[in-house]
């Protein structure tokens, strides 16, 4: 059994086994999404509600409960429960829409992802299912009640989990072979008195006839003890079944009659609903042949009873497996592959870890979205408004996506984010470096990337601009898959995404700096609130923001970028010349930053000892916005080291840098000095020399501005009692320190830069810590009181990942600071050692805010946890 999943991962990544053909790919939310909007509005949330999902079929994708899917989605598998009062068939998960959440759309269901292996060889979550009828319109009503100035209202607030008066429904996929998969349901009575339960595994095809191509409708079909599944493209299935009491079928079709009172359809997607619901078996095909179809046990659980239900698929010419000894022997092996990954850690940090590596593991979706069939519209579909052609999205018609992507979070964002992608790719490399490498390759290749060089931000907006972080990820993840391989590493990976990250640094330098001075501005960049302004709108006629984030992110990038070109020139010596660029461009962007426009001011304050970004008036004045926010604090970012041996292997590069000490020492006088050898001969490159770092060091670790107990803010808490404001046009625009979620609904409205905990950018700050360390060594020390006395860079990249990682821990009374004071979540047994992976933290308590199952960037705990923990596998920088 020894390495078995590792062995699945070599199989796959060789092209022998494709073991990554079926997966827990099923969206947790289809509807509401850009992609399935055909209105003239653009209201994605009120074009297909959830109130439509069981009864309309969708155009590019699938949901459902626990879901599972092949890579292409052309078949699904799901849960469906029934607790003899709900009104609707719990078939997919419900949240608050945008306009109906205080704080912007939210989940409101309870359901954990505790397991998950890379090649999906076994997947476990947990779905508590009330035993009451489902709050939905309390949950509505209590949320648009509330104003920003409140917390959310979530299920557990609704009592519905009183007196344990739920179920527990455990759901596993256990694959026998890359094409058979073994499902078990374990549900649990968790309460005090017997209660009935209809459940439902349903499986049907994704409906891609109804648009045009007729020829591709699968069939469905009851043979002997089973289903057989009749697909040209996936091929033949049977799908059994044990000791399912009913078969229902029908097609995943609309049901047009209740959704438009107009058109026909003889079995609808809805029909199962109906028939568990309502008794009206109108809309089951007797002939028991369809698109859908659904395997049916009915049973009442006495308190505390567990019973189990199993079903297998596979291909016809398979025999089935054992269920119990195939779900026994890969739970086995998913122990005995995390166990190699997480034996240096605590038992607590362990469990930590694997949660989160499971989280990853079941954001895993297929994302089809083909824009310009989008736009022009489906054969046999009705004709888009003619506003579509010009509006969301109408630059992007090359966009034809169809593949897994990590999504961010699987019910509140299940749509890929260009950035969030960055930090997923990273976080997922320590268990599948071959699939972190796809993701970067992916949203790089021409059917995302713009033939202007612009990478796609998101779908409500593929125009917006995101940080250029994939330059770091590509070489973080090519230095983790390097020291698994132990040779070379992939160099044909490095290349390959190298070469079109060129082309996004060139988008960024003719977009994003259109005069020409080396200060970019980039707008919106992730950080909805963090400015006086809403970045993502145009500035006030007249002024011009130039912003220090901006500038700091392509810092680091031509940084990034110049490392990978002197990576690849060991191989090629033509990448000298291109890294040498790289590093002149790094120069240029820090020589601007210290005399914006030619005007004397920079983006660095020397009053403040802080950076900052900077206006200019229609006269060309400069003037500083005196915000304290983590934008001051990214040019730390920008910092790269290379060993003195690696220089002297690239001498048309050494060259280079020997000409500008010799013939432009304004440019390196900005840097910090790499002609001098730093700890173990190594060459420092940084925007920072040595007073500015400290200085901006000093404010990062005061606790009375930015040094949270649980990380970096995204504010200094100095705005607390000291609020930025700006007269301007007859208004105070102000920033205030706001730990929690957003105050106010502008600039984004559902997330919050303004005092916050952001993981992302506390590993960045993490990595800068031990890259600085890297030179300096012992050299430079801040006063750290948590030792006693000054610490240095690397003890404090620990100390700040330690704080991270505090987020999730008990503490001496055995609260999770994620949960804050929410009992339920802290004490109860039946709930206390499932963890969440929020969306962002308090920036005093550490709750946990925004989306629950953020699972892609949140993740990047698991290599903090080794650094935290003195792991000597942590964060490769070399």
């Amino acid at each position: 059994m020894a390495g078995v999943e590792n062995q699945r991962l070599s199989e796959h990544s060789s092209g022998s086994v494709n073991w990554l053909l079926w997966g827990p790919y099923l969206s947790e939310r289809q509807w509401g999404t850009v992609r399935e909007d055909y209105s003239a509005s653009g209201d994605a949330w009120n074009d297909f509600p959830h109130e439509h999902a069981r009864s309309r079929a969708y155009r590019w994708g699938e949901d459902g409960l626990g879901g599972w899917s092949d890579e292409r989605q052309r078949l699904c598998m799901s849960v469906a429960l029934w607790n003899g009062h709900d009104a609707i068939l719990k078939e997919r998960l419900f949240g608050v829409t945008n306009a109906q959440g205080n704080h912007g759309e939210d989940v409101k269901e309870s359901y954990f992802f505790l397991d998950g292996t890379p090649t999906h060889s076994y997947q476990r979550m947990l779905y508590k299912y009330p035993q009451k009828a489902f709050p939905y319109e309390e949950l509505i009503r209590a949320n648009q009640s509330r104003s920003r100035l409140e917390e959310e209202f979530d299920l557990t607030q609704s009592g519905i989990f009183r007196e344990n008066r739920y179920f527990d429904v455990f759901i596993e996929y256990a694959k026998a072979g890359s094409r058979s998969t073994c499902q078990q349901i374990t549900v649990t009575n968790r309460g005090p008195e017997a209660a009935p339960l209809t459940l439902l595994t349903q499986i049907w095809c994704r409906n891609v006839w109804s648009w045009g191509e007729p020829e591709r409708k699968p069939t469905l079909r009851l043979r002997g003890e089973g289903i057989q599944i009749s697909n040209a493209e996936l091929g033949d299935y049977r799908f059994q079944a044990e000791d399912a009491q009913e078969w229902l079928f029908t097609d995943n079709e609309t049901n047009f009659t209740r959704l438009f009172r107009a058109g026909e359809c003889t079995w609808p997607k809805d029909a199962f609903h109906d028939y568990i619901v309502h008794g009206n078996a109108e809309g089951v095909n007797p002939d028991r042949v369809g698109t859908k179809a659904a395997a049916v046990w009915r049973c009442m659980l006495e308190p505390g009873e567990t019973k189990e239900f199993h079903t297998t698929l596979c291909p016809i010419d398979e025999v089935a497996p054992d269920i119990a000894a195939v779900v026994t022997k890969r739970q086995a092996e998913a122990d005995q592959f995390f166990q190699r990954r997480t034996d240096d850690l605590s038992e607590e940090r362990a469990g930590i870890y694997r949660q989160a590596a499971a989280g990853l593991t079941w954001s895993k979706q297929f994302y089809r979205f083909n824009v310009r069939r989008w736009i022009e519209g489906d054969p046999t579909g009705p004709k888009p408004p003619a506003s579509r052609a010009t509006g969301r999205n109408s630059r992007w018609q090359h966009v034809n996506a169809g593949e897994i992507i990590l999504m961010p979070d699987t019910w509140e964002y299940p749509w890929f984010a260009a950035w969030d992608l960055a930090f997923h790719a990273v976080a997922y490399a320590p268990i599948d470096p071959a699939f972190a490498k796809e993701q970067l390759l992916h949203i790089t290749n021409e059917w995302y990337l713009h033939p202007n060089g612009q990478l796609p931000a998101y779908e409500w907006a593929f125009d917006d601009a995101n940080p250029p972080v994939h330059g770091w990820a590509a070489w973080r993840v090519f230095l983790i898959d390097r020291e698994r391989r132990g040779d070379r590493g992939d160099i044909e990976f490095l290349e390959r995404v190298f070469h079109k990250l060129i082309l996004n640094f060139g988008w960024w330098i003719n977009r994003k700096d259109a005069d020409g001075q080396n200060i970019f501005e980039g707008g919106f960049l992730g950080m909805d609130n963090l400015g006086v302004f809403d970045r993502s709108q145009p500035l006030p006629p007249g002024l011009k923001l130039h912003q220090c984030d901006a500038t700091a992110w392509m810092a680091m990038c031509s940084l990034n970028l110049m490392r990978i070109a002197a990576e690849l020139a060991l191989t090629n010596p033509a990448y000298e010349d291109i890294a040498a660029k790289f590093l002149d461009h790094f120069l240029r962007i820090a020589s601007a930053m210290n005399n914006v426009s030619g005007q004397g001011l920079g983006l660095w304050d020397e009053e403040d000892q802080f950076f900052y970004d900077v206006v200019t008036k229609a006269d060309g004045q400069p003037f500083p916005l005196r915000v304290r926010s983590i934008a001051g604090l990214l040019p730390l970012l920008a910092v790269e080291t290379l060993e003195a041996e690696h220089i002297e292997k690239l001498p048309r590069f050494a060259q280079r840098l020997d000409w500008i000490l010799k013939h432009e020492p304004g440019l390196a006088s900005l840097v910090s000095r790499w002609q001098q050898a730093g700890h173990k001969e190594r060459r420092l490159f940084s925007l920072l020399r040595v007073h500015r770092m400290k200085s901006l060091l000093h404010r990062m670790f005061d606790p009375a501005e930015f040094l949270s107990p649980y990380g970096i803010r995204a504010l200094s808490r100095y705005h607390l009692e000291n609020p930025y404001v700006l007269p301007y046009d007859g208004r105070n625009l102000t920033v205030g320190y706001d730990p929690g979620e957003s105050k106010i609904g502008a600039f984004g409205g559902n997330s919050n830069w303004r005092g916050p905990i952001w993981m992302p950018v506390n590993y960045l700050l993490v990595e800068a810590l031990l890259q600085f360390h890297q030179y300096y060594g012992d050299f430079i020390t801040v006063e750290c009181p948590c030792a006693g006395g000054n610490a240095n860079l690397r003890d404090w990249a620990v100390e700040l990942a330690t704080r991270l990682v505090r987020l999730f821990e008990r503490d001496e009374a055995g609260c999770r600071p994620i949960f804050a004071n929410d009992d339920l979540l802290q004490r109860d047994p039946y709930f206390r050692d499932y963890l969440l992976y929020p969306e962002y933290f308090h920036g005093d308590t550490g709750r946990g805010l925004g989306a629950t199952h953020q699972t892609g960037w949140t993740a990047l705990i698991m290599p903090l946890l080794k650094l935290a923990s003195g792991s000597q596998s942590d964060i490769p920088l070399r």
